[in-house]
């Protein structure tokens, strides 16, 4: 049986599109509340800024960004292809550097906080 790439493509954007279901709608939700003005006890300032400083909260917030970014390139890469966007080498390097500068910029303004 031949060798094949596809499992290390497939599973972060398998990974990142089961995050995107699960936490993008509450984000959006919280966004909306606090726009509001209604922003639950739970989510203050100080409160979402102690959670980002922790190694955890980091390893979290990283992952979401990160699995995120990497989920919609590849849906965008099937997307072009799809409208007939045939450099499909080009569009699949612009696009997964793209998700790797994005995770990278993620690390480093996580590192800094």
């Amino acid at each position: 049986m031949a060798k094949s790439h596809k499992p290390v493509v497939w599973f972060p954007f398998a990974a990142g599109g089961t995050v995107i279901a699960f936490c993008i709608p509450v984000i959006v939700l919280l966004t909306f509340l606090a726009a509001l003005g209604h922003v639950p006890a739970g989510l203050s300032y100080e409160k979402l800024h102690a959670f980002a400083a922790s190694g955890i909260g980091k390893l979290i917030i990283f992952g979401v960004v990160a699995l995120s970014l990497w989920s919609s390139a590849h849906r965008l890469r099937c997307t072009c292809y799809d409208f007939g966007l045939r450099a499909d080498t080009l569009v699949a390097t612009v696009l997964y550097v793209a998700a790797i500068v994005g995770s990278i910029a993620a690390a480093l303004f996580l590192m800094r906080i």
